[in-house]
């Protein structure tokens, strides 16, 4: 219910906005309220109380600036050391339109990047995403005229994300005995791509002379 009256008499008792979210929480609403009303939000009292409030909370028992910033350095660095893949998976996509699509998106390259390291030229084989519905991440599937690998998170159980088999060209859906492995392997697609040769029998061989993807 719009109550234009309930953002000053929050900012006036912020006692019960004891975390970070409820007071964030409380501040947005505020600065909502002000839209609605068309009232200045750089100078409304509400908006500047709970603004206060919030940066209160921010200080008050927390470590110093100098080690958050220094936490913050490490926290980032250890994001870039680690593939999105394998965060998308540790986290899961289910319900997340936007790191379904990046799952899809970083599950593509990989697939590509695997392609490459079996010595697949374009035409002898194809990429695509198989999307599903909200609850699920689909999959991501590369399709040759030898192998059939197809790339899922969530519906499996640990080091089962990958799942690739041999076929009989690119009609053949059914192929034969799935072998199982882990997304970590597919992120090192020259290894994986020995091992797939090794337990399918593949006859293709890597080509140093086929142009990579872009």
């Amino acid at each position: 219910m719009f109550d234009p009256a309930s953002r000053f008499t929050q900012a006036l008792s912020p006692d019960g906005l004891t975390s970070l979210a409820a007071a964030l929480s409380a501040l947005l609403g505020a600065i909502d309220d002000c839209k609605r009303t068309r009232a200045d939000i750089e100078r409304d009292p509400a908006v500047l109380l709970l603004a206060r409030h919030l940066g209160h909370l921010a200080i008050e028992n927390r470590p110093q600036q100098a080690d958050l910033r220094r936490n913050c350095i490490e926290a980032a660095a250890a994001v870039a050391r680690t593939p999105l893949l394998l965060m998308l998976a540790e986290r899961g996509v289910a319900y997340d339109a936007e790191a379904k699509a990046a799952f899809h998106s970083e599950g593509r390259k990989a697939m590509k990047r695997l392609a490459a390291a079996l010595g697949l030229v374009r035409t002898e084989h194809e990429v695509r995403s198989c999307l599903g519905g909200i609850a699920v991440s689909g999959e991501i599937l590369l399709h040759a005229n030898e192998i059939y690998v197809q790339l899922t998170i969530g519906c499996t159980r640990p080091g089962h994300e990958v799942m690739f088999r041999r076929v009989d060209g690119r009609r053949d859906y059914a192929g034969g005995q799935n072998h199982w492995a882990s997304l970590t392997e597919l992120l090192d697609p020259d290894h994986f791509a020995e091992r797939i040769r090794r337990e399918l029998g593949l006859t293709a061989q890597p080509t140093a002379s086929v142009p990579l993807f872009a």
